[in-house]
């Protein structure tokens, strides 16, 4: 039997409860960071996804898309969920589909992380792997996508939530951008966010015009990525930046935007950890800097949010690997990712 349809709570209630886990998405905190970046003139924020009861902001379109599709009827007890994911949103599908007792398939690819697919069994989801790339296009993502298609085609009572179209993704950071603006006082100057199905972009994006709020919106995209008119090349970390240009994004959604690179995510995550005590996911670091090469550009005064999409420990093998840094990147890159007590030893 599907579960009821639940509106989030605000945490810290007295008196109050959660009637389950769904109805805790959203209602992140907001964090001041006051060390990360040395001697900015402006108010510098973090809205920590990770502590999402599935550990990323991709639980919110999870939640979402799958509550209008029980709505609608396209989605029943007998339904199997495909999805094509790298992480974040396939873990935020199989909690919301092991609630309502649904079948779930993900289909991965080599990029995927060990824990994140062990996460996502644990969730109870079926794994499909995708080890070559797509024979005309040379991707892995387009590889995944057919993969979705052809499962979609011969499962019986199938539903594919196509993150990277679907409006319920932007439409469920409607709520993202609500939440930041009441959290930071009815001021925001500055929003900051990673893009790859471009949901959390557009969805900000949308509220701040539909508002007629003066907030500047920065994407920050990984270097290799296609988005805003770059050309694709291989990258390392999965989830930020996209080698296709996904169909909910639109030339005009950020003021501006950004691009950093693999390391530039890497030494972000580390600053986090060392000067704020935040563990946190590849694409923040990646925000972190993206803040760091507009810095120059924030008016003194201003207040400037960052959107952190999910939690450190699923990249322990990877950006925290000082073994996986020197391999990528070069020994010469370590002394200056050290924390201070190592480096004191």
């Amino acid at each position: 039997m599907l579960g009821p349809g639940l509106q989030g709570l605000t945490r810290g209630e007295a008196g109050q409860h959660a009637d389950n886990i769904l109805a805790v998405v959203g209602n992140t905190p907001l964090v001041r960071l006051r060390k990360a970046l040395d001697g900015v003139p402006f108010r510098l924020y973090a809205k920590l996804e990770a502590l999402n009861p599935g550990g990323s902001i991709k639980d919110r379109p999870a939640h979402l898309i799958v509550s209008e599709a029980i709505e609608r009827g396209e989605i029943d007890s007998g339904t199997t969920v495909v999805e094509a994911s790298s992480g974040n949103m396939g873990i935020g599908l199989a909690q919301v589909c092991a609630y309502h007792g649904l079948r779930f398939v993900c289909v991965v690819d080599t990029r995927t992380t060990h824990q994140n697919v062990q996460v996502m069994r644990a969730y109870g989801a079926n794994v499909d792997l995708v080890a070559e790339p797509d024979p005309e296009t040379g991707d892995l993502l387009q590889a995944k996508l057919n993969r979705v298609r052809q499962l979609v085609e011969t499962v019986p009572n199938s539903f594919w939530p196509n993150q990277y179209a679907n409006l319920g993704n932007s439409r469920s950071h409607h709520r993202t951008m609500s939440e930041v603006l009441c959290q930071a006082g009815g001021r925001v100057d500055y929003l900051f966010c990673a893009t790859s199905t471009c949901g959390t972009l557009r969805g900000c994006s949308e509220y701040v015009r539909e508002h007629g709020l003066s907030t500047r919106i920065v994407a920050v995209d990984a270097v290799g990525s296609v988005i805003f008119g770059g050309r694709s090349c291989a990258r390392r970390l999965p989830g930020h930046g996209t080698a296709r240009t996904p169909e909910l994004h639109d030339p005009g959604l950020a003021d501006r935007f950004v691009q950093v690179t693999d390391l530039d995510c890497v030494v972000g995550c580390r600053r986090l950890v060392r000067d704020e005590a935040i563990l946190a996911g590849a694409s923040s670091g990646g925000v972190l800097m993206g803040v760091d090469a507009f810095r120059h550009e924030i008016a003194p005064d201003s207040v400037c949010v960052m959107i952190f999409p999910d939690r450190g420990e699923r990249y322990l093998d990877t950006v925290f690997s000082d073994e996986w840094v020197g391999e990528h990147f070069g020994e010469s890159h370590l002394d200056a990712l050290s924390y201070p007590s190592l480096a004191a030893g």
